[in-house]
């Protein structure tokens, strides 16, 4: 068929779901290896289609395409034989077999929790102590800048770990959402996820004065972050332009992150591949609100 231009021969099912995994692929057809001669004997034989939920457009598309492909195969074997071949579509999604929001849901509001515990507190700390007055005793203390970002860092960090501990421990409990993954590494990549955050959220801290200032700009930052972040609809699905402009929003790493390793059991190999941008993002960050600190300290 003139549809797909692009064939990437596969011998084993494994390959298959690594294929679709990386994203080499939209859609995977396995067919069994008696599938000439049962239908030479007039026998159903049963074809296996997998399809890239991520790029949901694009793979419906595709399965349209091959769907009318069999249903020409078949109208050609009928023509031919004069047999009638039935054939039927099965469909069955990966991770969320019965497609339960609440399992679409849950392991993403980790994300929102954690989101709102360790950026809005860093956001709001810096420019309370401002409005107290008690900034300046910060200043003339013996701390560094350094000592003082950590000091406004860290409880929002654990906050921001209880809330999610939180959320992770009712969608497992009381709701019963499978949890497929290792914990350690959701938990890896929650810090450093937390702590890009908490950059941001004191880099938004070091330029407000008042707590409204501050509030605002987390605000500003929040709502989009989470809207490009895949919470409602996939990355995947957005223009390509738009795809880049969220690599550099730490919520989409660590939404994938979470639903990688919820539903997905995701390997240690992939969850630190989206750790990565999170580090260099945290890095950023941090640094550019240790330079705002030095300068309101100088």
């Amino acid at each position: 068929s003139d549809a797909f231009t692009e064939i990437l021969p596969i011998h084993a099912q494994s390959e298959m779901e690594a294929a679709i995994e990386s994203r080499k692929v939209m859609l995977a057809v396995s067919i069994p290896e008696d599938f000439s001669r049962r239908i030479a004997a007039g026998e159903t034989a049963p074809v296996q289609v997998l399809m890239d939920g991520r790029r949901s457009n694009g793979a419906q598309i595709a399965f349209g395409y091959l769907q009318g492909i069999t249903e020409t195969f078949l109208k050609d074997r009928l023509e031919a034989k004069g047999m009638a071949v039935p054939s039927q579509t099965v469909t069955r999604y990966w991770f969320n077999a019965n497609l339960d929001y609440k399992n679409f849901m849950l392991p993403n509001l980790v994300a929102v929790i954690t989101t709102i515990g360790s950026l809005i507190l860093t956001a709001l700390s810096v420019a309370r102590e401002r409005e107290q007055g008690t900034f300046d005793q910060l200043l003339v203390s013996p701390l560094t800048p350094e000592m003082i970002m950590i000091g406004k860092a860290v409880p929002a960090m654990i906050v921001g770990f209880l809330q999610a501990t939180l959320i992770l421990c009712a969608a497992v409990f009381l709701y019963h959402i499978p949890f497929q993954g290792t914990l350690l590494l959701l938990y890896v990549g929650m810090f450093f996820y937390a702590l890009s955050l908490t950059g941001v959220g004191l880099l938004i801290s070091s330029i407000c004065s008042t707590q409204q200032q501050a509030f605002l700009g987390a605000f500003s930052f929040m709502m989009p972050a989470m809207m490009l972040s895949g919470f409602a609809s996939p990355v995947e699905n957005m223009p390509h332009w738009l795809q880049i402009a969220t690599i550099p929003n730490p919520v989409r790493h660590f939404v994938e992150i979470v639903k990688g390793v919820f539903l997905k059991d995701a390997s240690a190999e992939r969850v630190f591949s989206l750790i990565l941008p999170l580090i260099i993002i945290g890095f950023c960050t941090l640094g550019a609100a240790s330079i705002m600190f030095r300068r309101k300290t100088s």
